[in-house]
């Protein structure tokens, strides 16, 4: 449908492509979910009511949308011109079905998902029912609390629509809310996920491995606790995480301007001996979960991928060939 047919939208906007002050309802007040709430009230917009079926649910909303109502779905659906569904992506389906048979959705209503990996097909059940279906993903990870709201000022979101006019409208709420939105084509919205799962997602793994290599470096051979390791002020208190705190935010800040000419190291100088003698080390460390991929095999995973940004001489690929 394109721009002929424009009037089917203007229920509830004006002056597009700016939306004006909507009526919103939330499906589910999770962490996504209360975030794009306190963030769409900022702008102006209302949130009436949110569903909120678990205690955890209920007290987040009480904290982050106090003048929102806790309803049904049906409820909640019906009073709506903006309906934001932030579940998990898992349960969409299923809660897209519940709206679709709860009969009380109303056409021209603005429905947005939150989930990454899809796009506006899996909302056709309500698009048939006289919606307008919006994809907006925050590129961002939430914690639950009021922080999670400042954030988004800082964000990109990914958004996809069935027309322009759909992306001014999402392109437009994503603006109001401070952040940035980032066409992202229906056919590559799994792409696009997988990219920002493996890079936010693997590097807590990645840090989390690195602080536990560290802290058993920090401990040394007898064993001695962290809060005992030689500083200035004999403080171990997150010791590994102080010492890695500067190196790996100064390497993001890097490989974010730089791209890989960001790398340094030993893949990157092809010093295979040292590159032997780290994993000869992390393939002395205990697992610490049954069943667990060791540290040493995330390493070598890892410098083998370095070293393809890299012109990586022949004995140092022979290192991290599989073992």
């Amino acid at each position: 449908m394109g721009r002929d047919d424009d009037s089917r939208y203007l229920s509830g906007l004006s002056n597009l492509p700016a939306p004006a002050r909507l009526t919103v309802g939330v499906i589910s007040a999770g962490r996504v979910g209360t975030a794009l709430g306190a963030a769409l009230e900022q702008a102006g917009h209302v949130v009436g009511a949110v569903v909120a079926r678990s205690e955890g649910s209920r007290r987040r909303a009480a904290d982050r949308l106090p003048e929102s109502e806790i309803l049904d779905l049906s409820a909640v659906v019906a009073r709506s011109e903006l309906l934001v569904i932030a579940v998990p992506d898992d349960t969409l389906a299923d809660v897209i079905d519940d709206v679709a048979r709860a009969g009380t959705l109303r056409p021209n209503t603005l429905v947005a998902h939150t989930a990454g990996a899809k796009g506006i097909g899996i909302l056709a059940p309500l698009a048939e029912l006289g919606a307008l279906p919006l994809a907006i993903h925050p590129a961002m990870t939430f914690v639950g609390t009021g922080e999670d709201t400042g954030r988004l000022r800082q964000a990109t979101f990914a958004v996809t629509a069935a027309d322009e006019v759909g992306y001014a409208i999402a392109q437009a709420l994503v603006l109001e809310m401070g952040g940035e939105p980032v066409r992202i084509a229906e056919s590559d919205r799994i792409l696009y996920h997988a990219a920002l799962a493996h890079g936010a997602n693997h590097l807590v793994t990645l840090i989390s491995d690195a602080v536990s290599a560290l802290n058993k470096a920090i401990e040394g051979p007898d064993g001695q606790s962290a809060r005992d390791a030689a500083t200035v002020d004999g403080s171990g208190i997150r010791l590994a995480e102080r010492i890695l705190g500067p190196l790996v935010s100064a390497a993001l800040e890097n490989v974010l301007e730089l791209g890989p000419r960001a790398l340094t190291g030993p893949v990157a100088r092809g010093d295979a001996a040292a590159v032997a003698d780290h994993l000869a080390a992390l393939r002395g460390l205990p697992a610490d979960r049954a069943g667990d991929t060791d540290i040493a095999e995330a390493y070598r995973v890892l410098a083998r991928r370095t070293a393809g940004y890299t012109d990586a001489p022949g004995d140092l690929l022979d290192v991290l060939e599989t073992k």
